[in-house]
């Protein structure tokens, strides 16, 4: 297969068809999402779509290092040329590192003029002149005309060199709910300089792409594009899989909640190893980690109802009747509804449940038919649950981006070991 049918099969020409043709010169589109769904793996899929037609991208990184940016073209492209069974591989990619120019800035100061500089500088001395610019990492924050003005004098840059822009957008969910039909914060204030605006909103393996602004038309179209969570690439219909292997660690989310013991073990790791990390908690909450935290509504909670009845019945034994204990099982919930694969450290019971409330999560992982792996820190081995039954399970992986570490709080040595031993074997000794 070579480059124009791979291009064909690129999400951007469906969500082009969706906004009349594509953003356009000059003009600013910003991807929104919350931490962890794919921001920067759409932004590098945007850039790819441009290199993979011979334009020109610059990629500007704000607060992440030059090398996990590098490493985020490179899976994706590998990912790409594997699907499509690219034949000149190697021809495009050698043209992808020509037309693109990666730029790294460790902190949040950017800015047009230092935009410009940049510009200016590539066009004397390279003779480079993007065609798509990419700025992954702004922080939409502050005060308000001065952001203002900051995006205006970015998009009066991007005019002038005849390029399109792309920003990132951090979205919290507390704020916009699951569901948003219109710009949101971060970039509500601002919608008059942004003339198209996505969404990505995670459902369970898969990510959905949704218009919220698409120039003037006062009323988007469904894009009706579903993307593969890992990568944000067309999901394909032979549901081929993702090697995450060559994903960077910053490319992986631990869903978790922050607990003492497992969960708190779980989240050292995860910084250890350069992964991001979401804990879901609720007020009142005690927590042992600060890093990654996300407070749970009332009205959130509640998505993860679950009745009394249902408890006994599945998990065959009883559970608390607090209100502090219902939320805790409210906020498993969300640990696990938008996770890949589900890591449990506990005792599996001879019922075939996993003890505490910790198996709430082992639950919601197998009714949900997702990837469940259990450690028994009794029996001091991994199993993992397929075909309606425990198997032994001797060293796994963690093998999707977003994934869910829970467990018990009495963690032993063992359970400290066996969650160490799976992220040494996942990204490589620490």
């Amino acid at each position: 297969m070579y480059r124009k049918e791979v291009n064909e099969q690129s999400p951007l020409r469906i969500l082009e068809r969706s906004i009349h043709g594509g953003l356009g010169k000059g003009n600013l589109g910003v991807v929104m999402a919350g931490a962890g769904v794919g921001k920067t793996a759409c932004m590098v899929q945007i850039g790819l779509d441009d290199l993979m037609r011979g334009r020109g991208v610059l990629h500007i990184a704000i607060g992440q290092a030059l090398d996990h940016v590098h490493a985020w073209y490179d899976a994706l492209f590998a990912d790409l040329a594997r699907l499509t069974r690219l034949e000149d591989r190697d021809d495009v990619y050698e043209s992808v590192g020509r037309h693109r120019i990666i730029q790294a800035y460790s902190d949040a100061s950017f800015d047009a003029e230092r935009l410009q500089a940049a510009l200016d500088r590539l066009d004397q001395h390279l003779r480079f002149k993007p065609q798509a610019i990419l700025i992954d990492g702004y922080a939409w924050g502050g005060d308000r005309d001065k952001r203002r003005q900051l995006l205006g004098g970015l998009k009066a840059c991007a005019r002038a060199a005849g390029a399109e822009l792309w920003m990132g957008a951090q979205t919290r969910r507390q704020v916009i709910g699951d569901h948003p039909n219109d710009l949101t914060p971060p970039c509500d204030d601002t919608a008059d300089l942004i003339d198209v605006a996505v969404f990505l909103e995670p459902h369970d393996t898969h990510v959905r792409v949704r218009l919220l602004k698409d120039h003037d038309n006062p009323a988007p179209t469904d894009t009706h594009l579903e993307l593969q969570s890992d990568t944000l690439r067309l999901v394909s219909e032979r549901g081929e899989r993702v090697d995450t292997r060559v994903l960077p660690p910053l490319a992986f989310t631990l869903l978790s909640g922050a607990a003492n013991g497992a969960e708190a073990e779980f989240g050292a790791c995860a910084e250890r190893w350069g992964l991001g990390e979401i804990n879901f908690t609720f007020e009142g909450h005690g927590v042992a980690r600060s890093r990654g935290l996300h407070p749970l509504r009332d009205d959130e909670l509640r998505q993860g109802d679950v009745s009394a009845a249902y408890l006994t019945a599945h998990m065959h034994r009883t559970y608390p009747s607090s209100p502090m204990f219902k939320k805790v099982l409210q906020s498993i919930w969300h640990q696990v509804n938008t996770a890949g694969e589900v890591f449990v450290v506990g005792t599996i019971l001879p019922a075939g449940t996993v003890k505490g409330g910790t198996g709430w999560a082992a639950e919601l992982a197998r009714h949900a038919n997702k990837p469940l792996f259990v450690f028994d820190q009794e029996r001091g081995a991994w199993s993992a649950w397929r075909d309606k039954q425990w198997a032994k399970e001797a060293s796994p992986v963690i093998t999707r981006t977003r994934f869910c570490g829970s467990g018990t709080r009495f963690l032993n040595d063992a359970g400290r070991e066996a969650i160490q031993n799976l992220f040494t074997r996942t990204f490589g000794s620490r």
